[in-house]
């Protein structure tokens, strides 16, 4: 994902933002948010900047991956009795074909399984299968399948560590904020020589702007962190039945 892109996408949807919010005040006599961030200093309107950069980075991940995962069960969930059929069937080669198919480019299942049928038909073809015994034949079927179920694992977990580090940081970036701001109210009633509300007003908006920023890019983080999760391991448990599966078939397809 590019980070420019992600940055012109933050930039154009805090411009529609703060053009809405401040359409929304001045009809409801509400909070003026171009105002307030006109007032902002240069360090907090960073911090701003940055946080509406990690929600829509975040948000962009959760929707790549989510789409990457529906496709992933949808392809698998067609492609698992096909194989299934072929590998019955005793035709290795066309399951191989079928396994490589675009069709199923993000089928996990795919992937182990063509792992473990292109070793075996591998060592199949070399020397007519007689460089290898039984035992060294599946040792290195089953060595191959976890180097692709590593693999497919990582692939499955791109971005998703993302989430987890803006939901963690978001509200300490957030607080930052909010000290900055609460430094800016001290700093109004400094300059003023008074304590009263008009003094302080901005500072303490702008460190209540922070604190709800903060909070609105981690909340929606966590969430997409823990459902992506808890895909990747119905995932995985997926993988390693698949695995168990295929070495089951070799084991009886090289038992006679």
């Amino acid at each position: 994902m590019d980070v420019r892109k992600i940055g012109q996408i933050a930039a154009v949807a805090l411009g529609a933002l703060l053009v809405s919010t401040s359409a929304f005040a001045q009809e409801s006599g509400g909070i003026d948010f171009i105002e307030m961030f006109e007032q902002m200093g240069a360090v907090a309107l960073a911090i701003a900047v940055v946080l509406f950069i990690m929600s829509f980075w975040s948000v962009g991940v959760a929707i790549e991956r989510i789409y990457t995962f529906s496709q992933a069960k949808k392809q698998s969930k067609m492609y698992a009795p096909l194989v299934a059929k072929h590998l019955k069937d005793g035709r290795l080669k066309e399951a191989i074909q079928l396994s490589s198919s675009k069709d199923y480019r993000y089928s996990h299942l795919a992937k182990v399984v063509l792992a473990g049928l292109q070793e075996y038909q591998f060592q199949q073809d070399s020397a007519g299968g007689a460089t290898l015994n039984r035992d060294d034949l599946l040792d290195t079927v089953r060595r191959s399948i976890q180097r692709a179920s590593a693999l497919t694992a990582n692939d499955l977990k791109k971005g998703i560590s993302s989430l987890a580090t803006i939901g963690a940081t978001a509200p300490f970036v957030g607080l930052l904020g909010t000290v900055v701001g609460v430094i800016n109210a001290f700093v109004g009633i400094a300059s003023s020589g008074s304590g009263g509300i008009g003094a302080v007003s901005a500072g303490i908006a702008e460190a209540l702007v922070e604190t709800a920023l903060g909070l609105f890019v981690a909340i929606p983080a966590v969430w997409f962190y823990n459902y992506l999760t808890g895909r990747l391991e119905y995932f995985n448990v997926e993988m390693d039945n698949s695995s168990s599966e295929l070495l089951d078939y070799f084991i009886r397809k090289t038992a006679h």
